[in-house]
């Protein structure tokens, strides 16, 4: 099951609720078109269409694309803590790699610890998936700055870091001798987690009181095994980009 169905069949009964403009409900909800790799290494593009959306029930709880479904059970004045359930894309398997085994989505459970001071937000994830094909655990650490440049303009930047343990990373980055058999890639056992650094910004222009358009952009540098990984090395880049825009409703 596809990422953008599992959120689809979510958001439907939230946003069919009546009188949601009056309620703690609120947040956005949009489409995205995004030029992305294929799959996390790959140096083959593809260009999408997916569902956007940031919903909030007060301070309470949250609905987003980047963190799933998440209670803030602990709140004061700078700090949040969130349980949460996510979702982690695995590997679809077309193009270079479209004679290997599928790698299946899923879902994860983890905690979300932010800290926001002032216009920046830290934040720290730790995650593990509970269903699909993917085991042991990822920590993210993610740094947001947004800022409001003119009356209709506004500007954002977020770096990151990821560390992904070493099960996560045979999963996705080892290669069979089955694999390598019906592929022509070279057989390949990663044995250790990987880091995997990002950045990304973007631009928005509110063009009405509800709606706005956001250009995004961003870049991923994998390391490690990961990065040594035969389907990446042989078929694959260590650097990915990813740009795109979104079309987004406030409420």
């Amino acid at each position: 099951m596809s990422r953008s169905l599992v959120y689809t069949l979510i958001l439907t009964p939230l946003l069919a609720a009546p009188a949601l403009a009056a309620s703690p409900w609120n947040g956005s909800i949009g489409v995205g078109a995004t030029l992305a790799p294929d799959y996390l290494g790959s140096d083959d593009y593809k260009s999408r269409l997916t569902p956007d959306f940031n919903i909030k029930y007060g301070d309470l709880a949250y609905l987003n694309w980047r963190d799933g479904l998440g209670i803030n059970a602990v709140r004061t004045q700078n700090w949040t803590l969130s349980p949460f359930i996510g979702y982690h894309i695995g590997r679809k398997n077309t193009g270079d790699l479209s004679s290997f085994d599928r790698v299946d989505d899923g879902l994860t459970a983890g905690a979300k610890l932010t800290y926001r001071p002032n216009q920046w937000a830290y934040s720290l994830k730790a995650e593990t998936p509970f269903t699909g094909d993917v085991d042991g655990y990822k920590l993210t650490l993610r740094a947001d700055w947004r800022d409001q440049i003119a009356p209709k303009w506004s500007v954002g930047v977020s770096p990151s870091l990821v560390y992904s343990s070493s099960e996560w990373t045979q999963d996705m980055f080892s290669v069979s001798a089955r694999d390598a058999a019906r592929s022509g890639i070279e057989q390949y056992d990663a044995s250790s987690g990987y880091w995997r650094l990002g950045l990304a910004g973007s631009v928005t222009y509110q063009f009405a009181t509800d709606w706005s358009l956001t250009g995004i952009a961003g870049i991923t540098q994998l390391t490690g095994d990961a990065k040594d990984s035969s389907i990446v090395r042989q078929v694959g880049s260590a650097s990915q980009t990813l740009t795109g825009v979104v079309l987004s409703y406030q409420f």
